[in-house]
């Protein structure tokens, strides 16, 4: 089937994923479904679709909330949970008056196959404490496993934590549920090498394949309504915006 955009590292699609032949081997699907928690007409579940992923990938990164997860929990009984991160946003979302007002989702990390298989490559990130930066000694609590003490150099970075900051796209949005791409990046660069690919079968926006293109990464995605197709390639082909896009 014809693209609805292509470039050198990245390929969109119009369509439901299922019907295409996608390669196999890909470094890992990242990608944000409809959670189906509102009246919202294309708020709707996809049923079926976290098993027809391992047809082309043995990794998922998938957005959701709680709720969702817990609803759809034997959908990905094939999968084992690896972790999540939480994505802290700057403004909530819903009107409930009776709750604790959300101001996070959830990126859940599935896997196939053994976990030494998988590419874990966490990311490093610039410390802000004004903590020492010399050497120092490091030791694992007991409940870790004894481990013997050992010296390391700081060198002034730090995993990246399992909470992310990120502001919402809110003015420039082009979709109601659009990621910014500091959520995404991450994400990619733990689980697709340079010049992998990464596959978003609910591509929305384009954020995942807008992310791999300006981390070298190649990306096929996947989008059921043409006017998101659009807006999607839109941003892709804009190469100005890729320039002033810190998120």
């Amino acid at each position: 089937m014809k693209p609805y955009y292509q470039d050198d590292l990245v390929t969109l699609y119009h369509g439901d994923f299922r019907e295409f032949d996608i390669p196999m081997g890909a470094d890992a699907v990242i990608t944000d479904p409809p959670y189906g928690e509102t009246s919202l007409e294309w708020d709707r579940w996809p049923n079926g679709w976290v098993e027809e992923v391992s047809r082309f990938s043995n990794t998922l990164w998938c957005f959701g909330s709680f709720r969702m997860f817990h609803e759809h929990s034997a959908d990905f009984k094939s999968w084992k949970f690896s972790h999540e991160i939480i994505w802290k946003k700057q403004n909530g979302t819903g009107f409930s008056t009776d709750k604790f007002r959300r101001v996070h989702e959830l990126a859940t990390l599935w896997y196939q196959g053994a976990w030494s298989e998988q590419r874990h490559d966490v990311p490093r990130v610039a410390q802000t404490s004004m903590g020492d930066k010399s050497s120092r000694t490091k030791a694992r609590g007991e409940h870790l496993g004894k481990i013997g003490d050992g010296a390391y150099v700081d060198d002034g970075t730090r995993l990246q934590t399992t909470v992310i900051d990120a502001n919402n796209e809110q003015s420039r949005a082009v979709h109601p549920t659009q990621k910014p791409l500091k959520i995404i990046s991450p994400l990619i660069n733990y689980s697709a090498p340079v010049g992998g690919l990464v596959v978003d079968i609910f591509a929305g926006s384009g954020t995942t394949l807008l992310a791999a293109k300006l981390m070298d990464r190649r990306a096929i995605g996947f989008e059921a309504r043409e006017k998101y197709c659009e807006a999607a390639a839109k941003r892709l082909s804009q190469q100005t915006f890729y320039v002033g896009d810190s998120e």
